[in-house]
């Protein structure tokens, strides 16, 4: 077992991660000091493959363990299924004592999250991600909350995990476009701070199809480092941690524009990644070769770049204004400078029309 600390004073968690870490859930959550009952939240999906092991886990720790079923995909982080979450706490009583786990992917994590920060003011969470995209970016960092169906996201709280706990088996039960969705946020890292990430992912990409343990073990490792790095110097997103959200800006508002439908989560970030490294050098940022060098990764993973045909790029831009980041009728876009380095730029809409369009 690999162990990663999130270096947050009082805050602080661990993000441990290995093979068959799921059966030692109980003992690891013992070990970050929670107690009393447990909720379980995940998907019928995932519940179906790993519920019963997690359960098992907590049984033998001596926690006493119910268990919350939610529907599955991004249409379904809304306030219905937080509502969900809560009848349940309250049916069982649970305590400021209580704890709940978040087993499964992003969704499943920024709902649980965003239930434990705000039922009785607070309670412990673990998260246990079951996508590579939830193990390398979302389940790390402390960002919870549901979408609005003006944007997404929009309700929310910073609220860190009590440990993460990522088992690098459950990666094998992936559909290959889920493992690829993961594989954007991968390459954002890359993108944003580590060429050398970068360019290892542009040599063993078949060994991740492959589910290599050492490659995934390299990729997670990584990625978990970044954003631990990054959230330690900014945890409230008040400046620097926005660097994460390359891609994510228009990635955004286009899930948002098809209603969280057709496309996955990954797949909105890579088109999003695309058309940021397009800005980037109508901007002059970011040369030709590293362009292309970007555009052609995310065709590599099997994800797509351009904007889906009846998506209007004005309408688009429309919603990008709505997004938690811009202000003063500008967007504020992370900005790469070529790959490994990125900056913040404030366009307007007339100006990311303009650098998409050339």
């Amino acid at each position: 077992m690999r162990t990663i600390k999130v270096n947050l004073d009082a805050r602080s968690y661990p993000i441990h991660m290995g093979e068959g870490l799921l059966g030692q859930t109980g003992e690891l959550m013992h070990r970050a000091g929670c107690t009393g009952k447990v909720g379980i939240v995940t998907n019928p999906v995932v519940g179906k493959l790993y519920l019963k092991t997690v359960e098992e886990s907590l049984s033998r720790s001596g926690f006493g363990v119910s268990s919350i079923l939610i529907r599955d995909g991004e249409e379904h982080k809304n306030m219905t299924s937080l509502a969900s979450i809560y009848d349940h706490l309250v049916r069982e009583r649970f305590e400021r004592c209580s704890s709940l786990v978040a087993l499964g992917g992003g969704v499943v994590g920024d709902l649980t999250g965003f239930a434990a920060a705000t039922f009785l003011r607070g309670i412990a969470y673990v998260q246990i991600p079951t996508t590579l995209l939830a193990q390398v970016d979302s389940s790390v960092g402390g960002k919870t909350g549901v979408n609005h169906p003006e944007g997404k996201n929009l309700i929310g709280a910073f609220y860190q995990p009590k440990v993460v706990v990522i088992d690098l088996a459950v990666l094998r039960s992936l559909p290959r476009r889920e493992l690829a969705a993961g594989l954007a946020e991968v390459i954002k890292y890359g993108i944003i701070q580590d060429a050398d990430l970068f360019a290892y992912l542009e040599k063993n990409l078949s060994n991740l199809w492959e589910f290599d343990r050492t490659s995934l073990e390299r990729i997670v490792a990584d990625s978990c480092r970044i954003k631990a790095a990054v959230v330690e110097k900014d945890e409230r997103e008040e400046d620097y941690r926005a660097i994460l959200n390359f891609g994510h800006t228009l990635g955004h508002a286009l899930e948002s524009e098809m209603h969280y439908e057709d496309l996955l989560h990954g797949e909105a970030v890579a088109i999003g990644m695309a058309k940021a490294a397009k800005i980037s050098f109508g901007e002059g940022l970011c040369n030709r070769e590293s362009l292309e060098r970007i555009v052609r990764l995310i065709q590599q993973a099997g994800l797509p770049t351009d904007l889906p045909r009846h998506i209007k790029l004005e309408q688009l831009i429309k919603t990008m204004e709505l997004d938690k980041k811009s202000s003063g009728g500008k967007i504020k876009f992370v900005i790469c400078k070529g790959i490994g380095a990125v900056q913040f730029q404030r366009l307007s809409a007339e100006e990311v029309i303009a650098r998409l369009a050339d």
